[in-house]
């Protein structure tokens, strides 16, 4: 095999990795499945009030990195619980950061949403 042929066939099985954890936490994760759930409302949301491609680009972003942030924290509360699995201080205050994030960036998406939807909703009143 050459080193291309090896480079390729790197990066096809680090999808293929990829693709399988995404799907990991799609089925499993429950925080994921609401956020993917939010994601298809905003989804259909923007389809309904069609959105303009700046706002498209917001969504599409706001969405992805809450989805991405969540996923981090799943793999930072899996590696804790592995590395400790009794309650531990520290440990609760990694999880608890790592929750923040999420937190922090859900907060935003939701604005990012009311900046887009909020003038369209109050069109209807």
């Amino acid at each position: 095999m050459s080193k291309k042929e090896s480079i390729l066939a790197n990066r096809l099985r680090s999808i293929g990795y990829a693709l399988k954890g995404a799907l990991l936490l799609i089925k499993t994760e429950a925080s994921i499945q609401v956020q993917f759930a939010t994601g298809l409302i905003a989804t259909a949301a923007g389809f309904f009030f069609n959105i303009s491609k700046q706002e498209w680009l917001a969504q599409i972003f706001a969405i992805g990195l809450v989805m991405s942030i969540e996923g981090l924290n799943t793999a930072i509360e899996e590696v804790a619980n592995f590395i400790h699995p009794e309650q531990h201080k520290k440990i609760g205050r990694i999880k608890d950061i790592a929750a923040g994030a999420v937190f922090i960036a859900a907060i935003f998406a939701t604005i990012i949403g009311f900046i887009i939807y909020l003038p369209k909703i109050l069109k209807y009143f």
